[in-house]
């Protein structure tokens, strides 16, 4: 299990913090996103061993109804068009959680679910996503215990936490000054954010198959990362390029939870974001206290940032006089227009 946690959490698939840039109104997008990252990894793998044992045909246990059965099997058409799927959701005569749970307690098979207890979970490095039991009504609040990443924000620590976020050319390389691992640095920051009750996110999204789903998922690492890397980019990298960047990276992360992971575009897009994060390099320190992360201050070699412009004390290199002509010709638009609609 463990490599199979791990698997993923190498830099040319993981770190997806450039899918950031879009609000918080597709939440689902960056932190799913991020997970997929890694079940692809997963996916890749169990082609792999198929190949070394000779299998003809791979299984999983999706249901019929979500979007992971798409992401499977567009991995397995992607590395091996040859291979053969076995989804028992969709053959058998299994029709709900409470059948899988008699399958498996009759062919003496652990599974950590009980028909009291019946949340649909999906657990990696990056997040813990909880589906079904009371959740399936959106007007219930989930219960304190079904949590299992993340304290409870209102009894988390009374003191706030600094934890400073190290970028080398848009990937994270440390945490408070101490290099680590992709998979290490992300654990670390899991336990870190999750005392602090960071990363939870309660919401309804609209699965690929065309139905709506409620879900529940924790990413107290994941948020870290994307809020550090976002506030980093706002001092390395320029207007037009930021505008550029989170427009694609829309189009990226519905590519990924679509399940074209393999697909050439997303490739392709790899290559544009790698470019323009070459400089997204410096540090930001952020505060974690009760379930909000506050970014207190960033640092960059490549910063954009100029103290000696931006000051309302000075004025060397910007001459505040400037800005006049530069409104009237912005401006023009706007003013013919209200010169037509008054006769002028």
């Amino acid at each position: 299990m463990g490599k199979s946690l791990t698997i993923g959490c190498r830099r040319d698939i993981n770190f997806p913090l450039y899918s950031g840039g879009f609000d918080w109104r597709l939440k689902y997008r960056i932190f799913n996103r991020q997970n997929q990252d890694i079940s692809f990894c997963h996916l890749k793998a169990m082609v792999d061993v198929a190949k070394e044992v000779g299998a003809d045909a791979v299984s999983h246990g999706c249901t019929g109804k979500g979007n992971d059965q798409v992401r499977f099997e567009l991995t397995f058409f992607a590395l091996n068009p040859e291979l053969n799927v076995v989804a028992p959701w969709r053959e058998w005569e299994i029709k709900g959680r409470e059948d899988a749970i008699e399958y498996a307690k009759k062919h003496n098979v652990p599974v950590p679910v009980t028909k009291k207890s019946i949340y649909s979970r999906d657990r990696n490095l990056w997040h813990l996503s909880h589906e079904g039991d009371i959740l399936e009504d959106p007007a219930n609040e989930p219960s304190k215990d079904m949590y299992m990443m993340t304290a409870d924000p209102e009894d988390a620590p009374d003191i706030p936490e600094y934890v400073e976020i190290g970028i080398l050319s848009g990937l994270p390389i440390s945490v408070n000054g101490k290099e680590l691992s992709p998979a290490s640095l992300l654990s670390e920051l899991n336990e870190i954010g999750g005392r602090h009750g960071i990363g939870r996110i309660d919401m309804v999204e609209n699965r690929l198959v065309g139905m709506k789903s409620r879900g529940v998922y924790e990413t107290p690492g994941g948020t870290i990362l994307f809020t550090a890397a976002r506030e980093l980019e706002s001092l390395t990298l320029d207007r037009e390029t930021m505008q550029v960047k989170d427009s694609l990276a829309l189009k990226y992360a519905e590519l990924v939870y679509a399940g074209r992971w393999f697909d050439p575009l997303r490739q392709s897009m790899d290559a544009f974001m790698e470019k323009i994060t070459e400089t997204t390099t410096g540090t930001v320190t952020l505060k974690l206290y009760k379930g909000s992360v506050t970014v207190v201050g960033r640092m960059s070699p490549y910063s954009l940032y100029r103290q000696d412009i931006s000051s309302f004390e000075s004025g060397q290199i910007y001459d505040q006089a400037d800005a006049a002509g530069f409104i009237r010709l912005y401006g023009l638009p706007t003013r013919v227009r209200a010169m037509l609609e008054k006769g002028i």
